[in-house]
């Protein structure tokens, strides 16, 4: 089956309320007029019972049946059976009357042959439990028939009241739902070319504001995540372009004649230079991925932090000394984290530190034990960092230096997005700070379970 539209649910929906509440207050107006001639009902019959009575006071008398008769002219649509206390029938004031009558005490509803009437037994003298009864038949037929008006009034009521909920239900949701369908349109015209389209906010309901908003922060979302790949893969073609037309040009100069063996074992040296190189760009492009998809599992064990930074500047050191930077290190903490992945993450920053401070700089490591993680910052004396670069710092590729070199064989650009990566993966956040004379990289991390 084919599913209802929203708007034809809530007409629906306000069509059913409007005839569950049209239907209950039909059946309360019911109940509450048929209880108000029932009381009238009983009122009235109570008065002609005393006049009665009083008419039949003295039974044996001539003139009780005058009284008796002037006492029921009065009421053309009341009618009596007075019978003895042995159960014989002593007087009918219409023949017409039904065989069988209710014999319970009190008010009671009798209906016989189409006609309805209200039934009152109480006994001729109160205080003889021989006394005769009277029955007195109220012809309550009109009432009722307005009672059957009344209801098939409600019916036809809730009935009209549904349909008109439901198309006035119908126009004022479909009214309501014009954001939606604007939502829809703007979403159904997205596409990789127009990432750019936003929902109006100012003008929606406070019920869709905050979904609009949602879209269109998911809008800015895919637009930044689109704008990094297609950034991504022109950069991807931009760093392999140079080795590739570097191994291509110099293969073929090699193969354009005969050379002894020595040039071509210099030419394969040189070739595999620029292999690895490949090699290492396609292994760190393929360890980004994994980070990306969540796949990078750092195996925790107990570290000594200091440890592991000062083996770190120890292998830095040569570089530094023909640099004459100085290395140190402040602080110490513990911690459990993966020890191969910290190590990849501290080199990239050591190296990257290395490479821009200037001769007799310095370069500083510090450790800080905190409560509620550990603080570790690779700083370097040096220029600066725009601020305005600062934050695609970690973006793969993406290199401060305006004189980048195409295709350099030593750093792709890719150090400081795999540090970023193995940081995240430890639940740990960086950030990089530039001012004042110096550039550092805070990292931040939890102590571990």
């Amino acid at each position: 089956m084919r599913r209802l539209s929203l708007s034809s649910r809530l007409a629906l929906l306000f069509a059913a309320c409007t005839a569950v509440v049209s239907l209950f207050a039909g059946v309360l107006f019911s109940h509450a007029s048929e209880a108000h001639f029932v009381e009238l009902d009983q009122q009235l019959l109570d008065g002609k019972l005393i006049g009665l009575r009083r008419a039949l006071h003295d039974i044996q008398s001539s003139e009780s049946e005058i009284r008796l008769a002037d006492e029921l002219s009065r009421q053309a649509d009341l009618s009596l059976r007075i019978t003895g206390s042995d159960g014989q029938r002593w007087y009918d004031s219409s023949a017409q009357l039904p065989d069988k009558l209710p014999q319970t005490p009190g008010l009671s509803t009798l209906n016989d042959g189409g006609t309805d009437y209200r039934v009152l037994n109480a006994p001729l003298f109160v205080d003889k439990p021989d006394s005769p009864q009277l029955t007195l038949l109220l012809d309550i037929t009109h009432h009722q028939h307005f009672l059957q008006r009344m209801q098939h009034l409600i019916w036809l009521t809730v009935g009209l009241s549904a349909l008109a909920t439901a198309l006035l239900g119908a126009w004022a949701a479909r009214s309501g739902l014009r954001p939606l369908r604007r939502m829809s349109a703007i979403a159904s015209g997205v596409s990789a070319q127009s990432l750019n389209a936003r929902l109006p906010e100012e003008n929606m309901p406070p019920e869709l504001a905050e979904l609009a908003h949602s879209f269109n922060a998911m809008l800015g979302r895919l637009d930044d995540s689109f704008q990094r790949l297609s950034a991504f893969s022109a950069d991807i073609a931009h760093e392999l372009r140079t080795p590739l037309s570097n191994l291509l040009t110099h293969t073929q100069v090699t193969l354009t004649r005969p050379r002894p063996i020595e040039d071509y074992r210099e030419a394969l040296h040189s070739n595999l230079e620029e292999l690895q190189w490949m090699a290492q760009l396609v292994n760190d492009m393929l360890y980004l991925a994994k980070a990306d998809h969540g796949l990078l599992s750092p195996k925790r064990e107990p570290l000594e932090l200091a440890q592991e930074v000062d083996l770190l500047l120890e292998f830095f050191a040569p570089l530094a000394e023909d640099t004459r930077v100085t290395l140190t290190r402040e602080g110490n903490a513990q911690m459990e984290a993966d020890r191969t992945m910290l190590r990849r993450a501290l080199s990239n920053l050591l190296d990257n530190a290395l490479r821009f401070t200037p001769a007799e700089g310095e370069v500083r490591v510090r450790i800080v034990d905190e409560a509620k993680g550990l603080r570790l910052t690779v700083e370097n004396s040096g220029d600066g960092i725009d601020g305005a670069l600062l934050p695609r710092l970690f973006d793969r590729f993406y290199r401060a230096d305006p004189a980048r070199q195409e295709g350099s064989s030593e750093h792709a650009g890719l150090g400081l997005a795999i540090t970023q990566s193995i940081v995240r993966a430890h639940g740990g956040q960086i950030r990089c700070e530039s001012g004042n004379g110096w550039t550092r990289f805070v990292i931040e991390l939890p102590k571990g379970d």
